[in-house]
C-alpha cells in the first residue's frame, strides 16, 4: 500500500516538481509556527506573562490554533504521501505523529478549561493548578513535537 502511494503521479509531483515539495513544507511551517506559536502566547500569559491580556480573551485565540492544525494536516499527508515507506520506518517521524496526537488532545482539553475556567481566574487574578498542570504539559508537548520534526528532516536521510 505505502509503495502503491509512493508510486502515485502525486506523488512523483510533490518529490519532482519545484513547487510541490517547498510549497507543502512552506504550508507545513506555517502551520507549525499558528499552533506552537499561539500555544506559547496563551501557556506564558497562564504562566504570568502578558498581564494586560484577560484570561477570558485568550479563548478567542483558540481559533487560530485549530487553523494551524488543519494546514499541518493537510500539508503533513501531503508531504508524507511523497516518501510514506521512508517515514513510517523513522523514529522520529512516528514519536512527532504520536505527540500530535496527544498534542491535539491536550489542546482541546485545554481550551475547554479556559473556555470554563477564565471568568474564575479573572475574579482571583490567578489560575488553578489543574490549569498549571495543563499549560506544562501542552508546552511539552508542542515544543517536542518541533524537535521531533526537525530531527525527521536532518535524520531521515541518514
Amino acid at each position: 500500500m505505502l509503495e502503491y502511494l509512493e508510486g502515485t503521479d502525486f506523488s512523483a509531483w510533490i518529490r519532482s516538481e519545484l513547487w510541490g515539495w517547498p510549497l507543502a513544507l512552506t504550508v507545513h511551517a506555517l502551520g507549525t509556527a499558528l499552533v506552537v506559536g499561539f500555544v506559547i502566547i496563551i501557556g506564558l500569559r497562564l504562566l504570568g506573562l502578558f498581564e494586560a491580556i484577560p484570561y477570558t480573551s485568550l479563548q478567542r485565540l483558540f481559533p487560530v490554533i485549530w487553523v494551524g492544525l488543519a494546514l499541518q494536516l493537510l500539508s503533513g499527508v501531503i508531504l508524507w504521501m511523497a516518501k510514506p515507506t521512508r517515514y513510517v520506518a523513522d523514529g522520529a517521524f512516528v514519536l512527532k505523529v504520536l505527540l500530535i496526537v496527544v498534542g491535539v488532545a491536550l489542546t482541546l482539553s485545554f481550551y475547554g478549561l479556559v473556555k470554563r475556567e477564565a471568568a474564575s481566574w479573572e475574579a482571583k487574578g490567578a489560575i488553578s493548578s489543574r490549569a498549571l498542570t495543563f499549560v506544562a504539559a501542552t508546552l511539552l508537548v508542542w515544543c517536542t513535537v518541533v524537535i521531533a520534526g526537525r530531527l525527521t528532516g536532518y535524520l531521515g536521510a541518514i
